[in-house]
């Protein structure tokens, strides 16, 4: 009896996840007064009440997308979590739950954003342009993240799945429609974002140059509640469960590692989702793309200014082990050096000591200095710089695994509910590129001397981008 119970119960879990998510903002069905359709529509300000629902939906979903993506990506291995189990591997199956409940959660952004705009704005005497505009702008971000995160998507309840380029393109106008109403420099960075993704160069660099004559050191941040929830995931991971040495960064970026730490007992550490920094790596691709390397030089420069100048954290750190129960199994003081195989020369300063207090970036950081900038003799040796400026810049940000050209697959339930979806459809095949395919298993592989004080990362995925850069899953602008 308890099989059958349990069985019934999945299948109706799995109804209401599937792409029939808009009966989650139906109302017509609830008999609560509390939470009736008319208890919102109509009401005074209900768009701005309405607005923070749909921001707290947005600090759902980025617990989602940014944590199983960096356990994903070469930024971090997951070495004892009740996280996901599977994609440190790039093991991404179709019935993988968090494969659901990503889909879940970006389809619930978009139709909290399109609940916004249809019924409760026209409604309420208070809403604004700034409020549909933001309505707008999250609706923009649904397609957005369903564009960079999986080949193929539904942009409605049980529809067509959709290409990443056409979910891309639907951001793009969501955006553009947010922008008409007001004139916002995370919109402009939203549609860089968008557009560097189809590589659509002069489109993106103008939203980026245009967002950075806004706001030059614009942040847009994703905030979470320590008290009442969401919490910031990653900041669990990283910081929060000390001991258990969760999750493990690449020796190369631990100088950033936490990215996230405790606040207080009401206020978890932001995730910053847009920022100036992209702009300016989006304009220096853009320059190396046409082969004009001094320019790219100057933007650089630019970013690490930028970079340096953004805020840190000195934190207490001392209960981070990092070789859990394999003592010497990781690098753990500041006179490490560390080198990818193959490379002549290690570096310092990349593995810091955590015996006293640490300081971090908590916004941004890099390993890249001017001198390193001004050393570059050729495109691809800028690129390879760009790329890991970028790698450092959005650590812990789940944005790795797009710049790899990994996309996520839709998930089981999709394939059983929608009746657009059949076992031939595309989505239900992950993409991964065939350099990235071939040492899946070893993207976060280094070798550590503890005698020496030396580690070797078995692969320089910056390079290896690189020198694939004519491939249509990386480096959008080549």
């Amino acid at each position: 009896m308890k099989k059958r119970i349990h069985i019934i119960f999945v299948i109706f879990l799995g109804i209401n996840l599937s792409s029939c998510e808009k009966e989650l903002v139906d109302f017509t069905e609830v008999t609560n007064p509390e939470l009736s359709e008319s208890s919102i529509i109509g009401q005074p300000n209900s768009a701005q009440s309405w607005l923070y629902g749909v921001e707290r939906q947005m600090a759902e979903l980025s617990n989602e997308y940014v944590t199983i993506s960096e356990i994903a990506s070469d930024n971090y291995e997951n070495t004892q979590t009740f996280y996901n189990q599977l994609l440190d591997n790039l093991n991404i199956d179709f019935q993988d739950a968090d494969m659901s409940q990503l889909h879940f959660d970006i389809a619930k952004l978009r139709e909290m954003a399109l609940f916004g705009l249809n019924r409760v704005a026209p409604n309420d005497i208070n809403s604004s342009n700034n409020t549909l505009a933001e309505f707008n702008f999250y609706k923009g971000i649904s397609h957005l993240l369903a564009g960079e995160y999986f080949s193929f998507l539904p942009a409605e309840a049980n529809g067509v799945p959709l290409s990443s380029e056409e979910n891309l393109n639907l951001a793009i106008e969501s955006f553009n429609t947010a922008l008409s109403l007001s004139n916002s420099a995370s919109y402009h960075m939203a549609i860089a974002r968008a557009n560097y993704s189809l590589g659509n160069k002069a489109e993106a660099v103008t939203a980026a140059q245009d967002a950075l004559n806004l706001d030059a050191t614009l942040l847009m941040e994703v905030a979470y509640d320590q008290s009442n929830g969401p919490s910031n995931t990653m900041e669990a991971a990283l910081y929060g469960r000390g001991t258990f040495d969760d999750l493990q960064p690449l020796p190369s970026l631990d100088f950033l590692d936490p990215k996230y730490s405790f606040l207080s007992n009401d206020i978890d550490q932001p995730l910053y989702f847009l920022k100036a920094e992209e702009a300016h790596l989006i304009i220096a691709e853009a320059q190396l793309s046409d082969n004009d390397l001094p320019a790219a030089q100057t933007t650089l420069k630019n970013l690490l200014t930028l970079i340096n100048s953004r805020d840190t954290r000195t934190i207490d750190d001392t209960v981070e082990g990092r070789d859990q129960d394999h003592p010497g199994s990781r690098p753990d003081n500041s006179s490490i050096v560390v080198k990818y195989e193959g490379d002549i020369d290690f570096k310092t300063g990349l593995v810091i000591d955590r015996s006293t207090t640490v300081t971090v970036p908590v916004v941004s950081g890099t390993s890249v200095t001017d001198v390193d900038i001004d050393a570059l003799a050729s495109i691809d040796e800028a690129l390879e710089l760009l790329f890991l400026v970028r790698q450092e810049v959005f650590i812990a940000e789940g944005r790795r695994v797009i710049d790899l050209g990994i996309k996520y697959v839709i998930h089981e339930t999709e394939l059983l509910l929608n009746p657009n979806i059949d076992e031939n459809n595309p989505g239900l095949t992950r993409v991964i590129p065939p350099f990235i395919d071939s040492i899946k298993a070893e993207l976060d592989d280094f070798t550590y001397d503890a005698g020496t004080g030396t580690v070797i990362i078995k692969h320089n995925l910056n390079k290896i981008l690189v020198q694939n850069k004519t491939s249509n899953l990386v480096l959008p602008f080549n």
